[in-house]
């Protein structure tokens, strides 16, 4: 594994606005505050979001790219790539693998960050099909697509070079091989959550929750008492 003082960029892959938040927020204000460049690409605007039936549906996406701005603001992040595909009907189509190849050909990221491919029975609510999706045409568009020149030729016609990418983190897998210490930057990580207001119909609900996941990951992954963490299965490239 790449230690974060060889890394320079950093790209995170999800879903939709919020998944990078409930993921790996702390692990990403980590990064930021040591220096790394860290990059979201969002597959979807999360318009299928959303719990107030009064909100037009027209409005959601623009809510949601505005919500997820913010968040990524809280952790130290400003460079977000949003696709565009619809939410709730992602597929790791050719289309989303050359998508997702230019934004890695773009960044040029070290480390890649995304969503398991694998569906977790243990939480289920991480295995969302667009989350599955998404992991799979992000590991697709890493290996072998954004590293071969000759894949999606269309994107060298834009003049952008095959890359390779040094190693991807996955979350939401069942039996993590790296945890990330986030208890200094937990607070952060909260921050950003509390940012997506449209999709927390009861937000100190959402956020116990979230601080009873990091606190199981830290017992997990053997800190003390009082620790924080998120953990990931990471793989080399």
């Amino acid at each position: 594994m790449l230690d974060d003082s060889e890394v320079q960029r950093v790209l995170c892959v999800m879903a939709h606005p919020d998944d990078v938040d409930f993921g790996c927020a702390g692990t990403v204000a980590t990064w930021t505050k040591a220096g790394i460049e860290v990059s979201y690409c969002l597959v979807t605007d999360g318009d299928a979001g959303g719990f107030d039936p009064s909100v037009p549906r027209s409005e959601i996406a623009g809510i949601r790219r505005a919500e997820q701005t913010a968040a990524a603001g809280a952790v130290g992040v400003t460079d977000l790539t949003f696709l565009g595909h619809p939410d709730g009907r992602v597929e790791a189509t050719l289309d989303l693998r050359r998508d997702i190849t230019r934004v890695i050909r773009q960044k040029q990221p070290d480390r890649v960050v995304c969503q398991s491919p694998d569906r977790n029975f243990q939480r289920i609510f991480a295995s969302h099909p667009d989350h599955l999706a998404t992991g799979e045409a992000t590991l697709c568009a890493v290996y072998p697509d954004a590293r071969n020149p000759f894949t999606f030729t269309e994107l060298a016609d834009e003049g952008l070079e095959a890359w390779t990418v040094r190693e991807v983190w996955m979350n939401a897998m069942q039996n993590p091989n790296r945890f990330v210490d986030i208890t200094d930057t937990v607070d952060m990580k909260l921050a950003a959550l509390r940012c997506h207001e449209s999709q927390l119909p009861d937000a100190e609900a959402t956020l116990d929750r979230v601080r009873q996941w990091v606190t199981m990951t830290a017992k997990t992954a053997g800190l003390p008492d009082g620790s924080a963490a998120e953990g990931f299965f990471v793989i080399e490239t």
